[in-house]
């Protein structure tokens, strides 16, 4: 019995697709391990950057809740020391940023008062907006340890707040300033239930 040389080529291509996904699959199962814990440490990294890791004794990764309010979704990572509560890192998005989302990492301490915020990712105007970076501008540190009570004063300054915003680039401050603002109240709103 002779094979016609379309279904040898149809049976070359079927083994030669078998042999790929058989390799890739090999792949992915000896490495999954090592990209998940990657991912962890990455993650932890960027917590940690808006909160001391001497200030909390959980596992800050694990110990998170998804909590919604309106359309907004957080992510809320907590801060425990000894099984009390020291904080929450909550992941925030500001939409109105002049080139796009502006995700971020705000810390909010038990006692009301920003612990940090850190910009996590963004789209803004090189040498404008991106001064919103920490490596590029200490802009993000005007936040540490501003107190809840005091959000009146939490806009850009030509819209008769506290905050500074940048030359030519008045759009990304003002969106920071706004969702940090909101975000704390939510946090004010709900913080019975991110503790509970």
């Amino acid at each position: 019995m002779t094979i016609s040389l379309p279904t040898l080529a149809a049976l070359r291509i079927g083994l030669f697709s078998f042999i790929i996904v058989g390799l890739v699959s090999l792949v992915y199962h000896g490495t999954k391990d090592k990209i998940a814990d990657n991912e962890r440490r990455a993650l932890l990294q960027s917590l940690q950057s808006v909160i001391d890791k001497r200030l909390y004794d959980n596992d800050l990764v694990h110990d998170k809740i998804q909590l919604q309010s309106g359309e907004q979704a957080y992510t809320v990572y907590r801060a425990h020391q000894a099984g009390k509560p020291i904080a929450a890192i909550i992941t925030s998005t500001a939409t109105q940023g002049y080139n796009g989302d502006i995700d971020l990492l705000i810390a909010i301490n038990v006692s009301g008062t920003i612990n940090a915020v850190r910009v996590l990712n963004h789209r803004e105007t090189p040498g404008l907006g991106d001064t919103i970076e920490l490596k590029k501008s200490n802009w993000i540190l005007s936040f540490n340890q501003l107190a809840i009570e005091d959000l009146e004063q939490w806009a850009v300054k030509r819209d008769g707040g506290n905050f500074d915003q940048f030359t030519g680039a008045t759009i990304t401050p003002r969106a920071i300033v706004n969702e940090v603002k909101n975000t704390t109240l939510f946090f004010q709103q709900h913080q019975h239930e991110i503790f509970q």
